[in-house]
């Protein structure tokens, strides 16, 4: 074998020190070692993109192995092949004669094959008496025996993350796709929460999905929708958990109610003058007459909503709504329930309900239950927020001075 031996390029062809260390890799092939040549080239196939190749380099690589006779690359056999660029050609399935050679320079950049150039750079064998090779000057394809087991490597693992990417896509598109469906479902079905804000989240993940993604961006893309899924997931199981808590404290919280009425004296009106408030007439419902409150009265008496508001202030009526159904939600009151309420009272009361509720939420077990036992008798006429504002005004230590009178 003359594998072991240095030699320069032909021509202009420049030397290079990884050369060199190539050639001189070869004569340390361990004694006796084979390898069958096309499981290698299959390998080195596999491994194409490591390796720095592309499919015409791999089909000249083919082309030379086919002048090896033997199928196995033993480290005591010549391994030096010797074709013109006319019958490598051919082999090639026709590449031009540039072509063929830039993927020849490739082949021996990627550390296959080393060139063995003669004098003149031709390409022959020189025999001795016996008819045995002498020397051969072609392309020396020890490279692929020296490196069968690095080979066999990578392509055992381009073999693994190419399953790894493939299952990483199919877990982001059933996960895109649960998200996708869950959000719907939330929004059509009304569940409390920031719907807008997640769709957005959910919109934006889409969108940063590449036309030819990485395993990295893709894993690190399915990371954030599977957060997006678990917040989705914890949403609902919340308010699944507040609609049982609210369903069956009901009763409890009525049954409390009915059995210290103390608890809720300040919900119901002490006087007829009291704020100006105005009972029902004759105990007939008062749906949609309910005295509007002004809004700085109700500010002073429940200060606690205004953290709750857009931008943390409540500046208005639209404000104290908005911030009514954060609250809502923050405390497992229903939709449905809310939604009375507001049917009932007028949504700028129902928004002082919640605000006022707010502010005693540490003395009543059920927001939910409370609040639909408050609209009940609001619809009959005995419920009144003069005196709930009033009463609270009096915890606070707030007087009704600078505070207009309720329209």
């Amino acid at each position: 074998m003359q594998s072991g031996s240095v030699t320069t390029p032909f021509g202009r062809r420049p030397v290079t020190l990884a050369l060199v260390r190539r050639q001189i890799a070869t004569a340390e092939i361990e004694p006796g070692k084979a390898a069958d040549k096309w499981k290698v080239f299959r390998d080195a196939s596999e491994a194409r993109e490591l390796l720095g190749l592309q499919d015409r380099s791999l089909a000249v690589l083919d082309a030379l192995l086919s002048f090896y006779p033997d199928n196995e690359l033993r480290q005591d056999a010549q391994l030096i092949v010797f074709p013109s660029n006319v019958q490598l050609s051919l082999r090639a399935h026709g590449i031009a004669g540039a072509t063929l050679r830039r993927h020849l320079a490739l082949l021996v950049e990627a550390g296959l094959i080393v060139r063995k150039d003669s004098a003149n750079g031709k390409r022959y064998t020189r025999k001795d008496r016996e008819g045995e090779i002498e020397s051969a000057f072609g392309f020396d394809i020890s490279p692929l025996l020296l490196r069968a087991e690095e080979l066999a490597g990578m392509a055992q693992q381009v073999a693994a993350d190419r399953i790894a990417f493939r299952r990483a896509k199919e877990s982001l598109t059933i996960c895109r796709r649960d998200v996708r469906k869950l959000i719907t479902a939330a929004i059509e079905e009304g569940a409390p929460g920031d719907w807008a804000r997640i769709e957005g989240i959910y919109v934006d993940l889409v969108r940063r999905i590449p036309r030819s993604p990485t395993i990295e961006i893709v894993n690190s893309l399915l990371e954030e929708m599977r957060l997006l899924q678990d917040e989705i997931v914890n949403l609902l199981e919340m308010q699944k958990k507040t609609e049982n808590t609210s369903t069956n404290d009901a009763h409890n919280e009525r049954h409390i109610q009915n059995s210290k009425p103390q608890s809720i004296t300040e919900f119901e009106p002490s006087s007829e003058k009291e704020l100006e408030a105005t009972p029902a007439q004759n105990n007939q419902p008062t749906e949609g007459t309910m005295r509007v409150f002004p809004l700085g009265l109700v500010l002073k008496a429940c200060p606690e909503v205004m953290s709750y508001g857009p931008g943390g202030a409540v500046n208005n009526w639209r404000d104290l709504m908005s911030a009514a159904v954060v609250v809502r939600s923050m405390l497992g009151v229903s939709p449905s329930a809310y939604q009375e309420a507001c049917e009932v009272m007028g949504p700028e009361n129902a928004a002082v309900t919640m605000a006022c509720i707010l502010e005693r939420s540490g003395h009543i077990n059920s927001a939910g239950a409370y609040l639909r036992d408050l609209t009940i008798k609001a619809g009959r006429g005995e419920f009144s927020l003069g005196p709930a504002l009033m009463a609270l005004l009096r915890a606070n230590g707030r007087s009704l001075s600078g505070v207009g009178k309720a329209s």
